[in-house]
């Protein structure tokens, strides 16, 4: 009896182990990890800080294990920027946190900040394609927006969230839309969209989906809905 007792544990920890790994598949499909930071550089500075940011990207973008570094200024208050990162792993990204380029970069970026560096680290919830987006310039518009909800409704929100995803990347003009969750803040998310004009922005936002989800979203909200757009800075 012992013996039987202890193969049906472990066979039920076999089950659960493996319903968690098909979980976080489909959250992230892989162990690729995400970067959201914002830099608010003083307004005499914003040219110096844009040129810095591109010979961030530059280097980064070259780095072992890289999948995205997109530099991104924001289109209303053009000293506001947001790098979006992806790397394959938690490897790749730490190296690249450690490399010389990254090291030069802050240290000369420190003296123009207005506010402090602001790195926030997370896991993709419910992502797309990894070259979803790529390349994307001109007239496309980012969007990146922060979702706070509060902790006792975490899951309710994280539900809200997904059933958002997927309808969203199939409204006209869009050309990413993922949801992160934030690693030290489970209950708080960063959606990161990219639109093909202003126009799929400002539809994407009446459709029913969306209306529902802001609806729902009202009640676990744990702060105002904090959407910024973005312009994309070329290399």
């Amino acid at each position: 009896m012992k013996n039987l007792t202890t193969a049906v544990i472990g066979a039920m920890t076999m089950l659960a182990l493996g319903a968690a790994g098909e979980v976080r598949a489909q959250g992230t499909g892989s162990s690729a990890v995400y970067q959201v930071t914002y830099v608010e550089v003083m307004p005499a500075a914003k040219t110096s800080a844009t040129a810095l940011l591109r010979q961030l990207g530059s280097a980064s973008r070259g780095a072992a294990g890289n999948q995205r570094f997109e530099i991104l200024q924001r289109r209303d208050r053009p000293n506001h920027f947001a790098i979006i990162e992806t790397w394959r792993d938690q490897a790749a990204e730490d190296a690249n946190l450690a490399a010389g380029h990254m090291k030069q970069f802050r240290e000369k970026l420190q003296p123009m900040l207005s506010s402090a560096y602001d790195e926030r680290p997370h896991t993709g919830l419910a992502v797309g394609p990894i070259d979803a987006g790529g390349g994307s310039k001109g007239a496309a518009v980012y969007a990146v927006t922060h979702v706070d909800i509060i902790p006792p409704k975490k899951d309710d929100g994280i539900a809200a969230l997904q059933q958002l995803a997927e309808p969203s990347r199939k409204d006209a003009g869009n050309l990413r839309y993922e949801v992160l969750q934030q690693n030290s803040r489970p209950n708080h998310f960063t959606l990161v969209e990219i639109w093909r004009a202003q126009s799929a922005v400002e539809n994407h936002e009446v459709s029913p989906h969306t209306r529902k989800f802001r609806e729902m979203l009202l009640p676990m909200s744990g702060s105002l809905y904090d959407q910024r757009l973005y312009r994309a800075l070329q290399p």
